[in-house]
């Protein structure tokens, strides 16, 4: 494998082709891997099966719950892709493989996680111009700042972060951020 480049540096959405059936094992798996000392921990962030709730009827005219997978035999992983954790994540048990061509993994497109659930645009009309906030998620974790500009399209905002004795703006994912 080994020429990861740029395109799939951090956090991405990749999808991984299953056996039909083995998409709950799967996830079940790569979750047990994603614990605190296990070989997943620093590079698997979250898990999707996505499914819908049914409502049938039986022949006897019985009203019944099933669950169906929105997308059979596959599997949605948020991860740091990497030689190791690409081979992990291949060889475990009923994983047939990374899509995209050959066995190259391609992340999906922001719009492609936001369909399946896997992003949710964050909430930006919480936050105000003005507003005192923490930031909660990245390498500015425990930082606090000022809120200097809200972008509702993007739900990423600007925060005004004070370090090493200057200020700088910083624009961040609203998720990233807390009122104080």
């Amino acid at each position: 494998m080994s020429d990861f480049n740029e395109l799939t540096a951090g956090q991405k959405w990749y999808v991984i082709h299953t056996y039909t059936g083995h998409e709950n094992k799967v996830k079940n798996t790569i979750e047990r891997m994603m614990a605190p000392g296990e070989r997943l921990e620093n590079l698997v962030f979250d898990v999707k099966v996505p499914t819908i709730t049914n409502i049938t009827t039986d022949a006897k005219g019985n009203e019944k719950e099933v669950e169906e997978k929105l997308f059979p035999s596959y599997v949605f992983v948020k991860m740091i892709i990497n030689d190791e954790s690409w081979h992990i994540v291949r060889y475990i048990s009923g994983v047939t493989g990374f899509v995209g061509p050959g066995s190259r993994p391609t992340p999906l497109s922001d719009e492609e996680a936001l369909a399946i659930g896997g992003e949710e645009k964050a909430k930006v009309d919480a936050f105000a111009i003005g507003d005192e906030v923490e930031i909660i998620d990245g390498i500015l974790v425990g930082h606090s700042g000022r809120i200097s500009e809200i972008n509702d399209e993007t739900g990423e905002v600007t925060v005004i972060v004070s370090s090493i004795g200057r200020e700088m703006p910083v624009s961040l994912d609203a998720k990233a951020i807390k009122k104080k």
